[in-house]
């Protein structure tokens, strides 16, 4: 079903396709796959107009992944209309790293070959800020405004609110980073291959320069696979020797978006 209050122009040129809602993800936006006639598929999303809506920065982002080599979804139009954000976009094709095609190998391989060339990009070319003192601060914001989803939190912190979660990231805070450009929310669904080879990273809105940790220490694989193959990722990437604490600082400070 085509989406309520969809941009008049894209109504009309795509008034043949066919159009599923997607359901998958923690976004706010609204997502919608749409094929059209005689052409491949293509994605919609849409966010209301807030203080804190994230489209405009995955907009901006995607872009400049463009512009540096980085495979994404490819910017087709936006457009601000019905008080929404709107982006048009193409299709990664393949399947995500989390569909169950591919080997636990093979699997830990794509990720290394997805991570490693954006953590090679230089930092002094990056706009997006993602350093922990950002973060915090926006989770600030999220807190206050009631956005956590309390029954979300991992088993070691159930039953803690978001305000007990915040302040245990503020106190646990590094010191230090080891910053790259990371793509924010590496899980594997976030992860495109097709024919075994890597194809391009999704849902980008927290792209930017970070500690390399925000990346690493996602549960993607110790959840889809178990924790040896996670282990197996962390070697192969070049980590002989992974700073646990760390690790676990990432996966909470996650918590907050």
């Amino acid at each position: 079903m085509m989406p309520p209050d969809l941009p008049p122009s894209w109504r009309t040129k795509y008034a043949d396709a066919v159009w599923e809602r997607q359901t998958i993800g923690e976004s706010n936006a609204s997502v919608y796959r749409l094929t059209p006639a005689r052409a491949g598929p293509l994605f919609v999303k849409s966010e209301q107009h807030a203080p804190l809506a994230e489209l405009p920065g995955e907009i901006a982002r995607l872009d400049w992944m463009a512009q540096h080599g980085i495979p994404c979804p490819r910017i087709i139009d936006v457009a601000d209309h019905a008080d929404a954000h709107w982006l048009l976009m193409s299709a990664v094709p393949g399947h995500d790293l989390a569909s169950g095609n591919l080997s636990p190998d093979r699997l830990v391989h794509l990720y290394v070959e997805a991570l490693q060339p954006l953590h090679a990009l230089d930092i002094a070319d990056c706009p997006f800020d993602q350093r922990i003192e950002t973060q915090l601060s926006r989770a600030a914001i999220r807190v206050a405004a009631g956005l956590i989803d309390e029954d979300d939190f991992d088993d070691d912190r159930t039953g803690w609110t978001a305000a007990q979660v915040f302040g245990a990231a503020r106190q646990a805070a590094p010191d230090n980073e080891d910053l790259v450009v990371c793509h924010g929310d590496a899980c594997l669904p976030n992860l495109l291959a097709r024919n075994s080879q890597f194809t391009g990273f999704i849902d980008c809105g927290r792209l930017g320069i970070a500690d390399r940790y925000q990346d690493l220490a996602h549960r993607s694989l110790a959840d889809n696979l178990d924790a040896s193959w996670a282990d197996a990722f962390l070697t192969a990437y070049g980590i002989a020797r992974p700073d646990r604490e760390r690790m676990a600082y990432f996966r909470m400070l996650d918590e907050l978006f």
